[in-house]
């Protein structure tokens, strides 16, 4: 199965093209790689569509993107929009299981929270509470850093993030 090839020719809608790999690849832990091959060698639209496939995928088996977490990493701040909402979903969903294994993504997500877009800015939220949650040597640093974002962010959705965060971590 070339997963850049069937990107490429799919007749299919985009959601319906996402859940069909992503299902795909949840079945074969082989598959992730291409699926990072072909998120490294494709166009922007076809790297946003891997990057929506990799955080579906990650929801179930975060595992798989052990080995490909540099790759994922160091496309957080990628220009195109799609990229920057599913590689730091993607963290967020590793960081669950694996909290220690993404601490590096911690910066890069930091620069996102300061961009343009409210999805951007949701998604990079959504990377740094997950780690908080779960990586108690990165959480007195981060939640710090929260009250300062909390203060400055204009939208109450991503506001809420924090917020939630704060709560949970509050009653721990």
């Amino acid at each position: 199965m070339n997963i850049l090839n069937q990107i490429k020719k799919s007749k299919k809608k985009h959601k319906q093209l996402v859940l069909d790999l992503a299902n795909k690849i949840k079945k074969d832990k082989k598959l992730f790689s291409q699926l990072v091959n072909a998120f490294e060698a494709g166009s922007d639209v076809e790297k946003g569509t891997c990057a929506e496939v990799m955080k579906y995928v990650t929801v179930e088996k975060p595992e798989y993107a052990l080995s490909h977490i540099g790759t994922i990493i160091k496309y957080i701040n990628y220009d195109a929009p799609r990229v920057k909402w599913g590689c730091p979903e993607t963290i967020g969903n590793i960081a669950k299981k694996f909290p220690d294994k993404v601490e590096k993504a911690i910066p890069n997500l930091f620069i996102n929270t300061k961009d343009k877009s409210t999805v951007v800015r949701w998604c990079a939220a959504y990377a740094l509470t997950e780690i908080a949650k779960y990586n108690s040597k990165k959480q007195k640093e981060l939640i710090s850093k929260f009250k300062i974002i909390i203060e400055k962010e204009q939208n109450n959705g991503v506001k809420n993030v924090y917020l939630k965060t704060l709560k949970i971590l509050d009653k721990q």
